[in-house]
């Protein structure tokens, strides 16, 4: 694995990666109707991510039958490997959930609304159309922007474009302050906030360390020796950075809205 290329990347998004580490939506969740508001964002993210991951498997190995070799035997380990942690994993009760699934249980859990993003889902699935899904859902405009973008790298069907929004896009970016906010939640509504806590553990967990590693791998293979390639996924990268902040600012926005509005 090439270090250099994947050193220059990150070196060039530190500073977006600290502006959403240290986002202010983080200081103004000092309760449940703060976080409710944060996670009827963040869903958005969690949803869209699946999307992406599996548009890396339809890549990189064969999802088609008759069944052929498809590419690099080791990035099929690596992204199968990703997908049976993310679409399988096993919840507070032992049992086989994906990650999506496990977030919207953490949602009524603490009492979010998820009328929104099951409308939004469940409209995707009768339309196939972005668009009206978001209208018949009434998805804010900042998560809008947030799965727009997602899905025109996903429709770029460039691997080493999809690959690198993954890697540096979503992975490493809760911050501990909001571990440490939930933590405190948790202790105060432990009937509330215990599913969401789970989640962020097995996020942290699962994805943090052994998925980033393996993400990386994947991102230096497909990107390999081509200058083109590094530098298209490195814009790649900024502009998905840049849409989490966005996304978080439309969560800060609303809680802080819904604060002096109470």
């Amino acid at each position: 694995m090439s270090s250099a290329p994947l050193e220059r990347i990150q070196n060039e998004i530190e500073p977006l990666r600290q502006q959403i580490i240290n986002h202010k939506v983080y200081s103004v969740i000092n309760d449940l109707e703060d976080l409710r508001i944060f996670m009827q964002y963040h869903v958005y993210a969690v949803w869209d991510f699946m999307s992406l991951l599996k548009s890396l498997q339809i890549n990189l190995t064969c999802t088609t039958i008759p069944w052929f070799p498809v590419g690099s035997a080791n990035n099929r380990y690596l992204i199968n490997e990703i997908v049976a942690g993310e679409e399988s994993d096993v919840d507070s009760k032992g049992e086989r959930k994906s990650h999506f699934e496990m977030y919207l249980e953490a949602m009524q859990q603490c009492g979010a609304d998820i009328n929104q993003i099951d409308q939004f889902v469940n409209a995707l699935k009768t339309t196939g159309d972005l668009n009206k899904a978001y209208e018949l859902s009434d998805t804010p405009d900042e998560a809008r922007s947030f799965v727009n973008f997602t899905f025109k790298i996903i429709n770029s069907n460039q691997p080493h474009l999809q690959a690198s929004t993954f890697t540096f896009g979503r992975e490493d970016l809760i911050p501990n302050m909001f571990l440490t906010i939930v933590n405190d939640l948790n202790k105060k509504f432990p009937d509330q906030i215990s599913l969401f806590k789970y989640y962020l553990d097995r996020h942290i967990e699962v994805d943090g360390d052994h998925h980033s590693h393996l993400a990386l791998e994947m991102t230096s293979d497909l990107c390999g020796n081509s200058d083109e390639y590094w530098k298209a996924a490195e814009q790649a990268t900024i502009e998905s950075l840049k849409k989490r902040i966005e996304l978080w600012d439309g969560a800060y926005n609303k809680i802080v809205f819904a604060t002096t509005t109470a």
